[in-house]
């Protein structure tokens, strides 16, 4: 039995996904356990895209049961959408469970998210506009709606009318926006509930009666470490916590249930929206590695900013999370470049560093000192073992995981699930028999 956390490693974006899918073979269930619909997992299975905003990864597995736990912020409308999608492509949803306790986005949320954003300016967040922030703000002021308030119209029209009263001013007032009618929210979203009545569940029960049955429990964070709203670039991050500590709280569950942190980092580093980013590029490089790479956020479609692989974030990230391991994903984007960068430093104010500054305006002074290594020039696209990489390609990964100082157990070299090399077992292997320096 080995319970297991998956984050990102980065700002997002790192192809969480198909690596969540690929350890959710190991998996009796798996518990998403923050974030909303402003998260994204594209899934390649047989060249089927499947893409996922809230349900777990491992849905496309029919004995696994998929918990979203009470650390998320559900749009129902969304998640229904998202079931009907997968019952469309005969996929088995039986084993989803929603937690009674997760808060619901409401539509004056979406719409203060959207105007908050066009107050901002040129000091815009780089928000989805989904109105993730608004939710988990009204949970933090306790007046947010939760699934179970769904569930009950006499609960739902008095948790409703302290907030709906609060927006429909500053909607008004403020915004200029007209009001929200009671009436016709509390019939649709009736009937939301209804629809999502069979999937209810306490959650924190279900985990913990799981893991005194001995089942391997995986937790799906969202989003990226750069983007935690504690431990990122702030103000230039999510509203909840994606490092692995959310797990715990997300979910219901303490420190000593979970065995393992698993981290998962592009080849190069992205991020999408506003704020500092050291190792950006521009000119055709970006270019290159954005077509090649095809990034495109699965929420939003925007382009994503490209650079090179920044190892300080990257030990950072190992320090946060508690890694025991890492996944390094879209490798063949670099197949055709003849040299690669990476990051090794900061030079902040004339002084070189090797640490993430915690203020967002020191960050954005840092300029990267690069370590440059040979490209490979070739195809790694065919490659199911590490002796079939190029030995650069090898020099490369090797040069990462002593950057990093954690093993890297898995990499993955396209879209579809066979293309991964998986190093050790990533979740039961040795804890540093994986490959390292």
């Amino acid at each position: 039995m080995a319970n297991v956390v998956v984050i990102g490693a980065q700002w997002g974006d790192e192809g969480k996904g198909k690596i969540t899918d690929l350890l959710s073979r190991s998996a009796d269930v798996v518990v998403r356990y923050q974030g909303g619909v402003n998260a994204g997992h594209t899934i390649v299975v047989e060249d089927k895209v499947i893409k996922l905003h809230l349900i777990p990864s491992g849905i496309l597995y029919p004995e696994t049961v998929c918990l979203i736990g009470s650390g998320t912020v559900i749009d129902p409308k969304v998640m229904l959408n998202e079931l009907k999608m997968l019952k469309e492509n005969d996929i088995d949803i039986s084993g989803l469970k929603l937690a009674s306790s997760a808060h619901v986005t409401m539509p004056y949320h979406r719409l203060l998210d959207a105007a908050m954003e066009e107050k901002r300016g040129i000091k815009k967040i780089g928000t989805t506009g989904r109105g993730i922030g608004p939710t988990y703000a009204d949970k933090s002021q306790r007046n947010g709606i939760r699934v179970i308030d769904l569930l009950d119209e006499e609960r739902l029209r008095e948790r409703l009318y302290i907030p709906l009263t609060e927006k429909n001013n500053i909607l008004e007032k403020i915004y200029n926006e007209n009001p929200l009618d009671k009436e016709i929210l509390v019939k649709e979203y009736l009937e939301y509930g209804e629809a999502l009545r069979p999937h209810v569940v306490d959650c924190t029960r279900v985990i913990h009666q799981a893991a005194r049955n001995k089942k391997n429990i995986l937790f799906e964070g969202a989003q990226g470490t750069l983007l935690d709203l504690d431990h990122g670039t702030y103000p230039f991050v999510t509203s909840s916590n994606p490092v692995s500590g959310g797990a715990c709280i997300g979910a219901g569950v303490g420190p000593t249930l979970i065995d393992r942190v698993i981290g998962v980092a592009k080849a190069y580093t992205t991020r999408v929206g506003e704020g500092p980013f050291p190792t950006e590029l521009d000119g055709s490089i970006n270019d290159q590695l954005c077509d090649r790479g095809c990034e495109y956020g699965t929420t939003t479609g925007r382009r994503r900013r490209c650079g090179w692989f920044d190892g300080v974030i990257g030990r950072y990230a190992v320090e946060v999370n508690g890694l025991d391991c890492l996944a390094i994903t879209k490798l063949d984007v670099l197949d055709e470049l003849d040299e690669i960068k990476i990051c090794v430093a900061y030079e902040l104010d004339g002084e070189r560093i090797d640490y993430f500054p915690s203020c967002a305006e020191a960050f954005s002074r840092c300029k990267p000192i690069f370590k440059t290594l040979p490209g490979w020039e070739s195809s790694t696209a065919h490659c199911r073992q590490l002796k079939d990489l190029p030995p650069a390609a090898m020099a490369y990964l090797r040069f990462l995981a002593e950057l990093m100082e954690v093993p890297i157990a898995i990499v993955s070299l396209g879209a579809n699930r066979d293309q991964t090399i998986v190093v050790e077992d990533p979740i039961h292997g040795p804890k540093r028999a994986l490959l390292s320096s």
